[in-house]
């Protein structure tokens, strides 16, 4: 892990499921892409689990959520205690513009969307992590928000939107980790692709008009709202970012992204 000589950079990633653990291609991946960045100070992870308005934030040394079945019992069983984060949520709230509080929740720790990817990534939990709930689908909102958290990278905190580029599990056929990507997740990464590389925010926006593939690659889209966090959290949003990685994953897109 190296040094930060200048803002931290924020991602969008792909957090698969929890045996995404057990995946040495994909976790080495997140873990070496870790490593690559500079040591954060915090992270803010927005992921596509928790969905409320207004804003709410995680509150420290809250369990874990294990919103998932059907997987083995063991990783039910997991932990990733962190160290506090108050201070990040106090100057979160701070940011917030007047009429749009920030809610602390009392009793809810980590999401899946939150815990697998970082205990791949910092796997020694000693970094404070703070997870804010999705308050809207709106693109636009979405930048405005990730403008508004966008100098918390000049104070080291990473920051972090947590989805999937292609989430159309209900038109899954076969579930194991190489299956083959249906047509609609193709077709949708490889437009999402070309735009990232160009920049074109305003084509991700209207992805409901543009992309192909639509409503099988998101059939709900609570898992490319985040990418909107992240993209206007970018010094120019417009740039195109570097995608660290890419391929698929159950037949769904793992493409990520780093921006400056």
């Amino acid at each position: 892990m190296t040094h930060a000589t200048g803002p931290m950079p924020a991602l969008y990633i792909g957090h698969g499921a929890p045996p995404l653990l057990d995946d040495p291609v994909w976790s080495g991946e997140l873990a070496a892409w870790a490593q690559d960045l500079p040591r954060p100070t915090a992270i803010l992870i927005v992921s596509a689990h928790w969905e409320s308005a207004p804003i709410t934030l995680s509150a420290d040394h809250a369990p874990l959520v294990y919103d998932f079945g059907g997987f083995d019992p063991k990783y039910s069983r997991m932990t990733y205690r962190t160290p506090a984060a108050a201070d990040l949520a106090r100057r979160i709230a701070a940011m917030m513009p007047p009429g749009e509080p920030v809610h602390q929740h009392t009793s809810r720790g980590l999401d899946h969307g939150a815990w697998v990817p970082l205990r791949i990534m910092y796997p020694d939990a000693d970094i404070p992590v703070l997870q804010m709930s999705l308050p809207t689908h709106d693109p636009g909102r979405l930048l405005q928000l990730g403008a508004r958290l966008r100098p918390l990278r000049d104070e080291g905190v990473l920051v972090i939107g947590s989805g999937f580029l292609t989430h159309g599990l209900p038109f899954l056929r076969e579930f194991r980790i190489d299956a083959e990507a249906p047509g609609w997740s193709r077709d949708f990464d490889a437009w999402a692709a070309e735009a990232l590389a160009a920049g074109d925010v305003d084509a991700l926006a209207n992805f409901r008009e543009l992309a192909p593939g639509l409503p099988y690659a998101h059939p709900t889209v609570e898992h490319y709202s985040p990418l909107f966090v992240t993209l206007g959290a970018a010094s120019d949003p417009s740039a195109p970012g570097e995608q660290r990685i890419d391929g698929f994953w159950m037949g769904l897109s793992k493409r990520s992204l780093q921006v400056a």
